[in-house]
């Protein structure tokens, strides 16, 4: 192995929804799959704590990353502050994530008619009942979940609050 950094923001973890497809023919028979998905623009502690949680919530985690063109569609013309490539690679970094799966509309619903999770989680600013793909998860048998997010902590409010201060 080498200590030389990796330029190509590569990981085998970063696939695609047809390359999950054939990994999931390889699962043993019971494994869970759980599915979260998000912009993920600059990483902070309640993304990790959200992550972790859902994480525990089945065996697998499959995160499904925003492209730049669907943040840019979302979140305005100034974001995402981080290139799809470099979330990917970071997102792909932490242990409780196994697979991150980049797409390009605005709602995961058809990342996840491909994934056929069979947990669906999202942070507790969704209820239940708006989750993009509970229909999906839901005739599959499969649970839907609204978890709580760690008080204080936003992409948003994280760039409000460094563009407020005098960075040096």
């Amino acid at each position: 192995m080498s200590d030389k950094p990796n330029f190509e923001l590569d990981s085998p973890k970063i696939v695609t929804d047809s390359e999950f497809g054939l990994l999931r023919g390889s699962f043993s028979p019971g494994t869970r799959v759980v599915f979260t998905n998000g912009c993920f623009d600059i990483l902070h502690a309640g993304h990790v704590d959200l992550l972790t949680r859902a994480a525990k919530q089945g065996d697998i985690l499959v995160l499904g990353l925003n492209s730049d063109t669907s943040v840019r569609s979302i979140k305005g013309s100034k974001r995402p502050v981080n290139s799809e490539r470099h979330r990917a690679f970071v997102l792909a970094g932490l242990g409780v994530i196994d697979y991150v799966i980049l797409f390009d509309e605005d709602t995961p619903y058809n990342l996840i008619s491909s994934v056929r999770p069979d947990i669906l989680v999202k942070g507790g600013d969704w209820s239940v009942d708006n989750i993009v793909g509970r229909d999906i998860v839901e005739e599959n048998g499969g649970k839907v979940l609204s978890l709580p997010f760690l008080p204080g902590y936003s992409t948003t409010g994280l760039l409000k609050r460094i563009h407020e201060e005098d960075i040096r």
